[in-house]
């Protein structure tokens, strides 16, 4: 029998699409901490395009992307879609997930109704002008991100995705670790591989922050599977010895130095003079995490404000640093004479392409690479997990909810 409404696992007569589904819903009126800004609501199924897919979610990556959308800042994602038209006042988040393909739009030729696939986290107008002159899809004015920028992302029974979203599901994988892999090991696989003619090559020394964070157990395995020489920097004992499992050729705690934050004012000689002086110690610990006196080939950045003064000071001639964030600020300073007496490169990374996503799913099916899934929760506990990253409170790894997917 045929219902409007199913619930959490409860599997529709194939074929059928409800009116309805459950939903982890942000709302503006409720802006604040994740874990207050996520309520369960029952929203209508949204309907498909034809180059669209409809998929039955069975797990949701968490990622703090939603963190930002829960809070409203730095972007209310709501206002910013009613803006260009949107009729929703809500937001579906969700930028990763796993599940079956329930349904396809009538252009749609590399999926079918009952595929098992992971869904990647950005989207593009393929018929963009800078895309047909031959653009990387990430770099094209048309790209945004499903699950923030865009709605009804993975955090709902059904979410709808573009076709060149659906990866196959690496079978090795549960629905959560499926569910959790893609976002932070793709962005990981374009800053390590994607910005030639600085890629990872066997030998290279890689300096990676936050080394115990999602995007870090990525790159650790993405650099040493290539051959790098991947050295961590993390906060506690218990994240030294995770990285290291992973395969770091060492670590550095962070909580031993001082020196976080903007550049002092270069006129400030004592101030630069102790800024030196804990950047120095800091490169020789790195030197000894390494084994060697050699410089990161490849600096790996998304912490920005209170590390990039480092990075830059730190990376190879020639060398770059990579950044695909800013978790602890925007406004980061360079001493542009280590930049380009040093010849160095400051590099702007973001997702990845469908290329890129399809090689971190290959090394994953492979085994070379783990998914590093550290916790799961419950549909409810999406606003707490959440929360947990707000406050730097998340295990090691990356961290996913079921949705349809109950126990598996």
């Amino acid at each position: 029998m045929k219902k409007s409404l199913y619930a959490l696992g409860e599997l529709p007569p194939v074929g059928h699409i409800p009116e309805k589904m459950l939903a982890s819903v942000v709302r503006p009126e409720r802006y604040g901490e994740p874990i207050d800004a996520f309520r369960e609501e029952v929203v209508d199924v949204p309907s498909i395009g034809p180059n669209e897919v409809l998929v039955y979610v069975m797990a949701a990556g968490i990622n703090f992307n939603n963190v930002w959308a829960a809070r409203g800042i730095p972007l209310d994602v709501v206002a910013a879609r009613r803006k260009r038209g949107a009729a929703e006042d809500f937001h579906i988040g969700g930028s990763e997930g796993s599940g079956i393909v329930w349904a396809v739009g009538d252009r749609v030729g590399n999926v079918a109704v009952g595929d098992e696939v992971v869904l990647s986290s950005c989207i593009w107008d393929e018929s963009a002008a800078d895309i047909r002159m031959g653009a990387d899809p990430m770099t094209s004015s048309s790209q945004s991100v499903w699950g923030y920028e865009e709605n009804y992302g993975s955090f709902a029974q059904f979410t709808v995705v573009r076709d060149y979203q659906c990866h196959p599901k690496p079978e090795r994988l549960s629905w959560a670790e499926a569910a959790a892999f893609i976002l932070t090991g793709a962005t990981a696989y374009r800053q390590l591989l994607g910005w030639y003619p600085n890629v990872v090559r066997p030998g290279d020394p890689v300096l990676i922050w936050g080394g115990a964070g999602g995007l870090g157990s990525m790159a650790i395995q993405i650099a040493r599977t290539y051959g790098g020489r991947p050295v961590a920097v993390v906060s506690s004992a218990e994240r030294e010895k995770y990285c290291k499992d992973l395969g770091a050729n060492g670590v550095v705690n962070r909580r031993e130095f001082s020196h976080w934050g903007r550049l002092p004012d270069i006129g400030d000689q004592d101030a630069m003079a102790r800024w030196f002086a804990e950047v120095r110690r800091f490169g020789a610990a790195y030197w000894e995490a390494l084994g060697a006196k050699r410089s990161p080939r490849i600096v790996l950045e998304h912490s920005g404000q209170d590390t990039i003064p480092t990075s830059i000071y730190l990376c190879d001639n020639a060398g770059m640093v990579v950044i695909c964030g800013g978790t602890t600020g925007y406004n980061a300073d360079v001493d542009l004479r280590y930049l380009w007496m040093r010849q160095k490169r400051l590099q702007g990374s973001h997702f990845a392409n469908l290329q890129q996503c399809r090689a971190i799913t290959e090394l994953i099916a492979s085994g070379d690479v783990d998914p590093c899934l550290s916790r799961v929760g419950t549909f409810a506990e999406i606003g707490k997990m959440h929360q947990l990253m707000c406050d730097n409170q998340q295990p090691p790894g990356n961290m996913a909810v079921l949705v349809n997917g109950g126990l598996s």
